[in-house]
């Protein structure tokens, strides 16, 4: 009885360590699901302008009329009730497609990313792991941080 009570006890100390240790998150993995992650950031940040860009420069509505058709624009009878008109509703779908589309190709870029540069295991283990763990996600937030600063300086040349 008592060989069976140290081989379960033991056995189950070999399991905790050996989950603990996978669990564990390198700060270079920490690193690689950051980047990860503020790529996505930046190219959705990068949609949202050139969204924007198209709405400001649009020559059948302004950013107003667009945000109230928005909302509406996949109910014909309120459009209607708007008095959308034939070139407002294109433009609303011509916008509608762009975001389509780039949000497309953003989810291709995390796909190939979350693969190919961090790996899948290492993407959920580090997602799981952020969830879990309050300190390592304060120090995930922190290099986050650091990384949207960069991004802010980008925009700031490009602009």
């Amino acid at each position: 009885m008592r060989a069976k009570f140290l081989f379960i006890t033991i056995f189950s100390f070999i399991a905790v360590t050996t989950f603990a240790q996978d669990a564990t998150v390198s700060e270079e993995e920490l690193t690689k699901y950051a980047t990860v992650m503020d790529s996505v950031a930046e190219m959705s940040l990068a949609v949202q302008t050139t969204l924007s860009d198209m709405v400001k420069g649009s020559e059948v509505m302004n950013g107003t009329r667009y945000n109230e058709l928005s909302k509406i624009a996949s109910d014909e009878a309120k459009l209607a009730e708007a008095n959308a008109t034939p070139e407002e509703i294109a433009f609303l779908a011509e916008v509608a497609e762009k975001k389509k589309t780039e949000t497309l190709k953003i989810n291709q870029a995390f796909q190939s990313l979350a693969k190919d540069y961090l790996g899948a295991a290492t993407y959920n283990k580090v997602k799981k792991a952020l969830a879990a763990d309050a300190t390592l996600k304060a120090k995930y937030d922190s290099l986050m941080e650091e990384m949207a600063k960069d991004n802010e300086v980008s925009v700031e040349a490009e602009g």
